[in-house]
Order: structure tokens, then C-alpha cells, then sequence
């Protein structure tokens, strides 16, 4: 039996994520999740791969908005649910473009300040459209500033094979996952192709090819070379390294931990090649 164990929404892309028991699932995502977004000044998106101390940055949803702290400083900001300004800008997010309004000039000063460098923070607004990549959508699906999926489902057990692997076991929060279940086989994720959460259909698309941020400590903000160079010998192909599965969904609800994954369809695994080949 497969059952959600964990559940993540990450409102700014690229900060510290949140960790809830319940999450509402509406047509681009969790709400909230990504709907936020750190942009430089030629309005091109800013991540962990550039700048591994957007991880000391953690968030947390309140009455009043998104509440930020760093967690070395313990410096704080709220950002309000909704924009202070009326301002449009067009934003980069890998080779997508899109609207997004600015905040405010109080947010652009905080991150500015906590990041010792010029940026500005941004909302995609509901009139903003973004479509998931076309050879990967069921139904012309729309996504927030995530990379480019709704949603990112990885398995305890692939978790749990890696470690048996590693030195130092890693936390699942390397990876940045929206869903985590347990129960099946160790990247059982790979091959649901079809399933179901409280009713919501949830669709295996495409493997998530693995980046740097995963070798960043999302404590400290140091990084390594775990766990690429241990996934590079098992998780390789076509010169990607793979861990997790983007999903596309059809439907809105809530989904909560300890709900069950249901399994419709299942697809043929990824042959992965070792180092030696």
C-alpha cells in the first residue's frame, strides 16, 4: 500500500520549504506553493543553483502572509498575500517567459539586504497562464514558477536506497519534494504512471533530472558533492542524473498525509546505466 507520508509547499521558488499536514491541490499546484519568485534586474529568475543561500531564507504561511526568517540572523519579513503594487514586469523562468507583478519596494529592500546583492521579488497573479512543457501536457496544464511541473513525487524507499549508499544519510529535504509516500519498492515513482490522492488523478510525466541545489545543505547552505557523485553511478541516462517524478493532475481538493496512493497504470522503468558503462 502506498500512503502519503509527507507533504511540501515551497512559496518563494527556491527558498526553504514547508513541511504541512493537509495541502489544498488547485489547477497550477499547492496553493501558494511557487507563487513567489526572486528576479534579478534583467527580471531572470534566481535559484540555489546560482545562489546557495537563498536556502538559509525559510518560509511559513500566517494569517497576515508568507513569513520569512533567516535562519542565521533571524532576521524576519512578512510578505503580504497580496501585491502592494500594481506594477507588471515579464519575467525569465528557464526558457518560459510570463507576467508577474512586483511586490514592493520593502520586500526588494529585505531580500536585497539578506542576500547582499540587487533583487526583487515577484507574483505570478491568476491572470498569468504558464503552460507545463507541451510534449509533457495531457490538457494544455498551467504551473506556477516551478521549474516547470505542478508537482515533484518521490518514494521513502528511493530515499532510503540512497542512503544505505551514502556516508551520511541525506534528509528528503535535498530534493525538494511536494509529495513523499511510502510502501512499494525503491523508485517505485519512476513507473506510476496513473494514480489517484482523494480522487485527484496525478500523472507520471517525466523524470526530474537532479541539479546542484541537491548537494546543498538546506541548513547551512554548503555544499558538497553528495549525492550526485553516489546517484551518477545508478541514476544515470542519457547524461542526466534522475531522482523523483514531475507529475501533471487533474482536479482540485485537499490531499492530506496518510491518504493512499491508488494506482491506475504503471509504465515500463527507465533502463539507467552504471558508471562503468
Amino acid at each position: 500500500m502506498l500512503t502519503v507520508s509527507e507533504l511540501f509547499i515551497y512559496p518563494v521558488k527556491s527558498l526553504g520549504g514547508i513541511s504541512v499536514s493537509s495541502a489544498v491541490v488547485t489547477e497550477r499546484g499547492f496553493q501558494y506553493d511557487r507563487r513567489w519568485m526572486l528576479a534579478d534586474e534583467n527580471n531572470c529568475f534566481i535559484t540555489q543553483r546560482e545562489i546557495p543561500s537563498l536556502a538559509l531564507l525559510q518560509t511559513g504561511i500566517t494569517s497576515e502572509g508568507i513569513h520569512l526568517q533567516h535562519k542565521q540572523n533571524k532576521e524576519t519579513f512578512t510578505i503580504p498575500f497580496q501585491p502592494q503594487t500594481s506594477d507588471i514586469v515579464t519575467v525569465q523562468v528557464w526558457g518560459d517567459t510570463c507576467k508577474a507583478q512586483l511586490v514592493s519596494e520593502e520586500a526588494d529592500k529585505w531580500f536585497s539586504k539578506m542576500l547582499s546583492f540587487h533583487c526583487k521579488l515577484v507574483f505570478m497573479p491568476d491572470t498569468t497562464r504558464r503552460r507545463v512543457d507541451g510534449r509533457y501536457a495531457y490538457n494544455k496544464e498551467i504551473t506556477s514558477f516551478s521549474d516547470g511541473y505542478p508537482f515533484l513525487l518521490i518514494g521513502q524507499s528511493s530515499l532510503d536506497d540512497l542512503n544505505s549508499k551514502l556516508q551520511q544519510p541525506l534528509p528528503i529535504n535535498r530534493f525538494r519534494p511536494n509529495i513523499v509516500f511510502t510502501g512499494g519498492e525503491s523508485f517505485e515513482e519512476d513507473i506510476l504512471e496513473d494514480f489517484t490522492i482523494n480522487g485527484i488523478h496525478f500523472y507520471g510525466v517525466k523524470l526530474c533530472a537532479r541539479c546542484v541545489i541537491t548537494t546543498t545543505d538546506q541548513q547551512t547552505a554548503a555544499r558538497g558533492k553528495e549525492p550526485l557523485k553516489t546517484l551518477a553511478t545508478y541514476r544515470r541516462h542519457r547524461n542526466n542524473i534522475y531522482f523523483g517524478q514531475n507529475l501533471l493532475h487533474k482536479g482540485t481538493g485537499i490531499i492530506e498525509v496518510g491518504d493512499k496512493l491508488k494506482v491506475i497504470k504503471r509504465k515500463s522503468p527507465v533502463e539507467f546505466k552504471s558508471m562503468a558503462e
